[in-house]
């Protein structure tokens, strides 16, 4: 019976082999999302003529020599235009025509979302509707190879979520949205003034461009919701666009305002052209909630926005790697038409 030990095991070891070699190759045929991404870039690097994924509708950094360009085209009704070919669009980068070398609709590439509510002082009455929606949103515009992140911003922003591809882990981290306005008080006798911190919003942009999103490849977008308004940030709003632009991300901008903060004729306020700046600037939209216009009304057209772009892939003829910002021109034959795209790129050498 001794001898008969080695065969078994033998066997045993041969079997467990097989059986890993099998779940190996089961594993293989799906990959996961950073997996996905990661050879996606990989293939970019080693092959110049094709396409890459790191990409979206704000200016990106150069280290192939291909530009990539995600975006959506509007008719004068508002309305996404979905049947545009290559010949129906003309490029330029800083006043000199392109060649567009690659053109393809594109519905279903990764994506990965910021999430950035704020919980302000001025939001108190808006928390439990921003979470409802936002809970509605992760449930139906992740995929499977999508993730998303999730951060809260008043006197201070925080990571309430990092990132990850499930609704549910989502959804718990919008239970602990709550309300964080920080001091309110004005300056009282013998104290000396200070910088208060009641809305970080910039700060909050910066956070979600520079340190999360810049760390993702593919498609990014940062959707804001919040009343605009910026108080006590560390960093300007020229600050938190630029990290915007140079982690390749696209912001959409939920304008979401209490009229009744702010009193009857909305004194002190000016969110909305601070949060359309940023928006435009990063190649996105501003979005105003109303009673025509509910929050879940406005997730859906940005999941839709998101899932019906065009492609388009050019080789500058400016091949310096300076570091510069080129500005591009995107525009179609048609004058009725409107496409949102980038505004530009960064011109940066790999820094691999």
């Amino acid at each position: 019976m001794k001898s008969l030990l080695p065969i078994a095991a033998a066997v045993s070891a041969v079997a467990l082999f097989t059986l890993a070699r099998v779940d190996a190759q089961q594993v293989a045929t799906v990959p996961s999302t950073k997996q996905v991404e990661k050879g996606a870039v990989e293939a970019a690097e080693a092959a110049k003529n094709a396409p890459i994924e790191d990409d979206s509708a704000a200016p990106i950094k150069v280290d192939v020599d291909l530009v990539n360009l995600y975006c959506s085209v509007r008719n004068k009704q508002n309305g996404l235009v979905g049947n545009l070919e290559k010949t129906d669009f003309d490029l330029a980068e800083d006043g000199k025509p392109q060649t567009i070398k690659y053109f393809s609709r594109e519905t279903d590439i990764p994506l990965t979302i910021g999430l950035l509510v704020d919980t302000s002082n001025s939001q108190r009455n808006l928390i439990d509707v921003e979470r409802s929606a936002a809970s509605a949103f992760f449930s139906s515009v992740l995929r499977k190879k999508d993730v998303a992140f999730l951060i809260e911003f008043g006197a201070d922003s925080e990571l309430l979520q990092d990132v990850t591809g499930s609704p549910r882990l989502l959804r718990e981290a919008l239970n602990q949205l709550r309300l964080n306005g920080g001091a309110t008080g004005g300056i009282t006798p013998g104290t000396i003034p200070t910088k208060q911190r009641g809305t970080v919003l910039y700060d909050a942009v910066y956070l979600a461009a520079h340190d999360m999103l810049s760390k993702e490849v593919g498609r990014k977008a940062i959707i804001l919701i919040t009343d605009g308004e910026d108080e006590g940030s560390d960093l300007s709003m020229k600050a938190a666009i630029e990290a915007a632009q140079k982690s390749d991300a696209i912001i959409y901008g939920i304008l979401y305002v209490d009229r009744g903060f702010y009193g009857p004729f909305n004194m002190g306020y000016s969110g909305a052209s601070v949060l359309k700046q940023m928006a435009e600037e990063t190649g996105g939209r501003m979005f105003e909630v109303g009673r025509r216009n509910t929050l879940d009304a406005i997730f859906t057209q940005i999941q839709d926005e998101m899932r019906t772009q065009y492609l388009i892939g050019y080789t500058p003829t400016n091949t310096t790697k300076d570091g510069t910002f080129r500005r591009i021109d995107l525009r179609t034959h048609d004058k009725d038409l409107k496409v949102q795209v980038r505004k530009g790129y960064y011109a940066m050498a790999n820094q691999q």
